[in-house]
This record gives structure tokens, sequence and C-alpha cells, in this order.
């Protein structure tokens, strides 16, 4: 599987299962923020020399707590926003995960959401239920 490598990218996300349902992050409702109040998943921007995974991965740990290894990553992909390059990870995690969370000082609530509930809610970050969708359409 191809977790990016050494690549010029820009940030990660992971679309982390805790069993059969996302850990989601409601993003802080603060003016000029892209997609204030909207449902997200955990993720951001590349720190210094760090691989797509790894920093998808420091993220995921910074937001929720939880250590993703990369044996847990079902797939990946490589998104372009304009001059920009985004990865896109799914991991899963067993259900009881979900009692280890530690929720971050980002956003104002975690939750778990049915894949389902999220690529239908009309506050959850667009660009990633068309993610979501890719990976469900190609997993079958």
């Amino acid at each position: 599987m191809n977790m990016g490598g050494n690549v010029a990218f820009d940030g990660s996300k992971i679309a982390l299962f805790l069993g059969d349902a996302l850990a989601v992050i409601l993003r802080d409702e603060i003016a000029g923020l892209p997609f204030a109040g909207y449902w997200d998943l955990p993720g951001g921007g590349r720190e210094g020399s760090e691989t797509p995974f790894a920093c998808g991965q420091r993220e995921c740990f910074e937001e929720l707590g939880l250590h993703v290894p990369q044996s847990a990553v079902a797939w990946s992909q490589s998104y372009a926003e304009g001059p920009l390059t985004k990865w896109f990870f799914v991991a899963h995690l067993p259900a009881s995960a979900a009692d280890r969370v530690v929720f971050g000082d980002e956003g104002q609530r975690w939750s778990l959401m049915q894949p389902s509930a999220f690529l239908s809610h009309a506050k959850a970050v667009p660009a990633f239920q068309d993610r979501l969708r890719d990976y469900l359409e190609r997993s079958g």
C-alpha cells in the first residue's frame, strides 16, 4: 500500500473507523476558519519533513489521543487541491479504542458517526465526504 513516502504534500487526514463507526470532530466556530462548525476527520498540515502517514498519525494522536499503527491502514490515496497535495488514509481500530480517546484542544467535541450519516450530513466537510465515498465504492 502506498503510504506516501517522503513526497511533497501539504497535509493528511485519516478516516478512522472504531469498529464500524467513524471518529469525527466538530470543528471550532471561529470566524474565518474554513468549514467552521462542520464535522471533520482527524488530520491536518504537515510539519517538517514528516511523511504523509506520519502527519496523519501525529494529528490523530494530538486530536484524539489514539496511536494508529501503519498496519491498521486499509487504504490510502493522494488528492490534488489546486496546487496542493493532500493525503487521505482509511484505518480501522477495534470499537474498544473509543474508550481510550483523549480529546485534544482543537474542535468542540468528538463523536462516533456511522459512515452513511457522515456521507449525508449537511455539515460534514464535503471533500472528506467525497474521499470517504471513493474508499467505500472501491472497497466494495
